[in-house]
């Protein structure tokens, strides 16, 4: 087997949106197609992008890795297809460790190109790989899945809040995500009202059911203010309390979790499993109820999201306690393939890379996979178009 050709281009995926901690007028992501020949007639290639919140990567990848790969050994795996861990490791040859910031984006978005390409030349789905190679051919038949939204807009208010909740309910989805914290200069107590007012609106949209709503705090808060917000969310059940603390900062996350006793959810911005590991080993979370949202298109893609689950396990916590960040068909083939808690959707956001199949509807937040080979790009035609130009 053997890599012909790698391209890559820059995608913009600016809005007006913003959470708590920046907004999106200037993101932009890195798309890449990477065409292999397997030596018996079979030619594939495959896609790959990064996910939003980290920009695209040109330098990097036009400096270092696409180089790399192009003159990567590739070997096979035990059931003849390739096996994408042997290009990773030239990907990464002469990297010092850690730095886990831009570089883990760059190869992650060509690890996904490589298991896009390594299912089609299986002529497989990339979720049905998956399960017969490390998941003893078991398969989820649908995956959870919730509407990430709730941004903060220029104009927008709590009505022009419900109305986008109620266009997520009426796509299909019963488990919601807003954004919080997002009051820049605000004293705590009127951030925290304002809040109060927002969640209570959507609650009452949703039944008062606080087990289908998250609220997002993207990492703003220092320990009191998150002290102060858990304090007054914790009465309403929520599904989660999401990334209210530094993503680093392990031990001030460990004594939140001793005071507020529902879900929390974190792991978006941790990039290698070692990362993963510190946050499990420091980071005071809990395996019977948080959720951990580490991104593989964000963290050296596939290859090294296997050793992350591994590495959950050997500490005591099941794959179905992860729900990947990203809202992308990568996450959605590992989350079923894999046995995953879930996956995130974007219904509305960062087209046309959130979402999925354009023939999949969403049920009851759940949704079934289509039997495309590779991650399914083809069937979302928005998002094929794009990915196209490199051909």
């Amino acid at each position: 087997m053997r890599i012909i050709d790698v391209k890559q281009a820059v995608a913009p995926i600016s809005s007006a949106i913003a959470n708590a901690y920046i907004d999106f007028s200037k993101m932009t992501a890195s798309i890449v197609a990477v065409t292999i020949e397997d030596g018996q007639g079979g030619r594939a290639t495959g896609f790959g992008f990064n996910s939003n919140g980290r920009y695209a990567q040109p330098g990097l990848l036009a400096e270092r890795f696409i180089p790399r790969l192009l003159e990567a050994s590739l070997t096979t795996h035990d059931d003849g297809g390739l096996e994408p861990a042997s290009a990773w490791m030239a990907m990464m040859k002469n990297e010092k460790p850690g730095g886990h910031g831009d570089r883990s984006v760059a190869v992650g978005v060509l690890d996904m190109a490589l298991w896009d390409a390594t299912a089609k030349l299986a002529g497989k789905p990339l979720w049905r790989l998956l399960a017969d190679r490390y998941n003893a051919g078991q398969a989820d038949e649908q995956a959870w899945i919730y509407a990430a939204g709730g941004y903060y807009y220029p104009g927008k208010g709590v009505a022009e809040l419900l109305e986008e909740m109620k266009r997520y309910l009426g796509l299909g989805y019963s488990v919601v995500k807003m954004k919080i914290g997002g009051a820049p200069g605000t004293p705590l107590k009127a951030a925290l009202k304002e809040d109060v007012e927002r969640i209570e609106a959507v609650l009452k949209l949703l039944s008062g059911d606080g087990s289908r709503l998250c609220v997002d705090v993207n990492g703003r808060f220092g320990l009191h203010a998150a002290l102060v917000y858990g304090a007054a969310l914790a009465p309403y059940n929520l599904r989660w309390y999401e990334e209210p603390l530094d993503p680093l900062d392990f031990s001030t996350h460990a004594v939140l979790a001793e005071q507020y006793a529902p879900p929390l959810a974190t792991g978006e911005n941790l990039f290698s499993m070692l990362d993963c590991r510190n946050l499990i080993r420091h980071g005071g979370l809990r395996p019977d109820r948080d959720t951990l949202q580490f991104d593989p298109a964000l963290s050296y893609g596939l290859v090294e999201y296997l050793r992350t689950l591994e590495m959950l396990r050997e500490h005591g916590w099941s794959p179905r306690r992860c729900v990947p960040h990203g809202g992308h068909q990568f996450a959605l083939n590992i989350a079923t393939g894999l046995g995953l808690g879930g996956n995130e959707s974007y219904p509305e956001v960062f087209a046309p890379f959130g979402g999925f199949a354009d023939d999949t509807p969403v049920v009851d937040s759940r949704i079934r996979m289509p039997d495309a080979p590779g991650i399914g790009f083809e069937r979302k035609n928005d998002l094929y178009a794009v990915m196209r130009t490199l051909l």
